[in-house]
């Protein structure tokens, strides 16, 4: 009777939703390596905060960055500058103002200010004082202190907003709900 019962599963459809389970399992597990790995990175991370500050780095590995350190640099001219959504110290959202600076030993991004609308901002540059951030395309970025007239300061970068535990547990409950899904679709094709 058993047999029979595996004999009726349909072999595509199971596949899937198998294969489907499988890598959403995987997505999860990755994610909770990754929470149990920051977990030790974020007591690092807190105890940076109180660390005098550094040169900016000239270059980063990307397993040891200064993540959430105090810094300052030259940012002798701007290269470009690009907004992206953010909040500001009072965590309202809105936009903070990213400019591609050119220093003595490259080019580094540095979060010059926070404002509630989408403009440009004008400013040339400078020397900046603030605490290091992740940067999706140059690894690390500066998040200013003060910002130039016109602009609110950023919300600085925290270590209580780095975990992927909520990640781990959104990517299990989505192979559950697969599994379940996909077993009641059986049981109401069966009758």
């Amino acid at each position: 009777m058993r047999r029979a019962r595996l004999r009726r599963l349909p072999l595509v459809p199971t596949l899937i939703v198998a294969t489907a389970v499988v890598v959403l399992i995987s997505l999860g597990l990755w994610q909770l390596n990754k929470h149990l790995r920051k977990g030790t990175a974020k007591e690092s991370y807190a105890a940076a905060q109180s660390l005098p500050p550094i040169a900016w780095p000239t270059t980063v590995n990307g397993d040891d960055l200064p993540l959430f350190r105090r810094a300052s640099l030259r940012c002798e001219s701007v290269a470009g500058w690009q907004q992206e959504s953010g909040h500001n110290k009072q965590d309202t959202s809105g936009w903070v103002h990213v400019a591609t600076c050119r220093t003595a030993s490259g080019l580094a991004n540095v979060v010059v200010g926070w404002s509630p609308r989408h403009n440009q901002h004008p400013w040339n540059g400078g020397t900046v004082t603030g605490v290091i951030g992740s940067d999706p395309s140059r690894k690390i970025r500066l998040i200013a202190d003060t910002p130039p007239q016109g602009l609110e300061a950023a919300r600085p970068p925290s270590p209580k907003e780095i975990g992927h535990l909520g990640y781990a547990l959104t990517w299990f409950f989505f192979a559950a709900a697969a599994a379940v899904i996909y077993v009641l679709a059986l049981r109401r094709r069966a009758r």
